[in-house]
């Protein structure tokens, strides 16, 4: 049995995977809502599934990138029932968590998974059509033909996650490439992928282990007199 967390995105998603099953689940999206949140969903996917925290067999996260507090919540929440229940920690990589997402409707297709990192930048990883990543994981500022050399090759690529809409206008004379915005970052998506790792036993430090934030935190000056 392994608890799933996600929370990378303005998106809080938690489920549990019992055998080759999901037993429960929750997703909520409401911004900078994780911190109150995500413990109340755990518990309810708990009592829906009438487990107990002493029958799980490891705890997965999603190790990011994406939001700088959204990932500390959920490592950190990861870190205590790892710690606590003396469990093994296990951590997914969050863009491949939306290219799973991905291939289970669009199985012929590549993958280009977007996560938003403000402005015009995304961090972003492409996948061909087998699921090897052709561009790694990058922090990029989108512009016109940023991408060419992953995507004139004729094969249909996916955008997903929640940098790609604003990204699309920069592909848009590109009949390979489509937008799908119902695939959403969901902790269900990580089930194979954390029962793959718990066989192995592919397992992360827990005292050590910290999320993948890419970039480094920028905190932003207070305006407000006083907060300064």
């Amino acid at each position: 049995m392994i608890l799933l967390l996600e929370t990378s995105t303005e998106i809080c998603s938690v489920a549990l995977f019992k055998g080759e099953d999901i037993v429960a689940s929750r997703m909520i999206s409401i911004p900078n809502s994780h911190s109150q949140k995500l413990s109340l969903l755990i518990q309810e996917v708990m009592d829906e599934a009438g487990a107990k925290y002493s029958e799980l067999s490891a705890v997965a996260v999603s190790k990011g990138p994406g939001s700088y507090t959204g990932l500390r919540i959920g490592v950190s929440t990861a870190k205590g029932f790892a710690y606590g229940l003396d469990i093994p920690l296990i951590s997914i990589e969050t863009l491949r968590i939306l290219e799973k997402g991905a291939k289970r409707k669009y199985a012929e297709s590549g993958v280009v998974a977007m996560i938003d990192a403000r402005r015009m930048e995304v961090y972003c990883e492409i996948y061909d059509a087998k699921g090897n990543v052709i561009k790694p994981l990058s922090a990029d500022v989108i512009e016109e033909g940023i991408y060419d050399e992953y995507l004139n090759n004729g094969t249909d690529f996916v955008f997903v996650g929640n940098g790609a809409k604003k990204s699309m206008p920069f592909f848009a004379d590109k009949p390979n490439c489509r937008l799908e915005e119902d695939i959403l970052l969901n902790a269900e998506l990580m089930a194979e992928m954390a029962l793959e790792k718990l066989e192995k036993k592919d397992f992360e430090d827990i005292a050590y282990f910290e999320p993948y934030y890419l970039k480094d935190f920028v905190a932003i000056e207070s305006k407000v007199k006083g907060l300064r």
